[in-house]
């Protein structure tokens, strides 16, 4: 007889936060407010890809942004530029943001009267996939130079999204050996309604397309 417990911390603290995101999502869903949360390695190109989003939206949409990361606001600073609500959340050294951590951000910042509120994950392929933060969906950004490979490494945050931009490509010229038809094959292979959106958040290639499926998004939305 073993004169010890063992105890399932990981599934517990997994269970215990996508309880708290389903109940998340309820309270965002009776106030009408669409949470997209954003996610990406670092320096793939997230906060550019939000400052054109935010300049081709902003007129017609009140939009939020909650920056995460690990203990800076550079990410925040650089948003707030654009003239639209931001909030800085530092995640005291955690590599995710998880759906308690999302709720204490939207109470410090409001959201009721906002239509469109982004979540800035932190900079990881692997933690952020893992926790479910009570968003309304799931988007995350590739950019060409980290390799269309990254589907088979990370399967499991290709596999959560609800839509892939595949950014930065303004290098594909640079980066011969990017196939643009491997990499959607891959994320399909995991992940068949995943939208995949080739886009240059440098040079505004693909954005019709990606503010496209937005207004799509938030016009469902409503409805339900």
């Amino acid at each position: 007889m073993k004169d010890y417990k063992i105890i399932e911390v990981k599934r517990s603290i997994f269970e215990d936060n996508d309880a708290d995101a389903r109940r998340l999502r309820e309270e965002l869903a009776a106030e009408g407010t669409y949470l997209l949360n954003l996610m990406s390695s670092p320096g793939a190109g997230k906060t550019t890809t939000l400052k054109r989003t935010i300049s081709m939206l902003k007129e017609e949409l009140k939009i939020g942004i909650m920056e995460a990361d690990i203990d800076s606001d550079v990410d925040a600073k650089a948003i707030s530029e654009t003239g639209v609500r931001t909030i800085q959340i530092h995640t005291g050294g955690m590599c995710h943001l998880d759906a308690d951590m999302t709720r204490q951000g939207i109470k410090e910042f409001g959201t009721k009267d906002l239509d469109l509120v982004v979540l800035e994950n932190v900079g990881n392929l692997v933690c952020p996939a893992e926790f479910d933060t009570g968003s309304t969906k799931n988007a995350m950004i590739l950019s060409v130079p980290e390799g269309d490979d990254k589907p088979l490494k990370y399967p499991l945050m290709f596999s959560i999204c609800d839509v892939v931009l595949i950014n930065k490509c303004d290098t594909l010229s640079v980066f011969e050996d990017f196939s643009k038809e491997a990499v959607e094959e891959r994320i399909h292979k995991l992940n068949p309604k995943a939208e995949v959106i080739f886009v240059s958040a440098k040079t505004g290639e693909g954005f019709d397309k990606w503010i496209s499926w937005i207004r799509k998004e938030l016009k469902e939305y409503r409805k339900s």
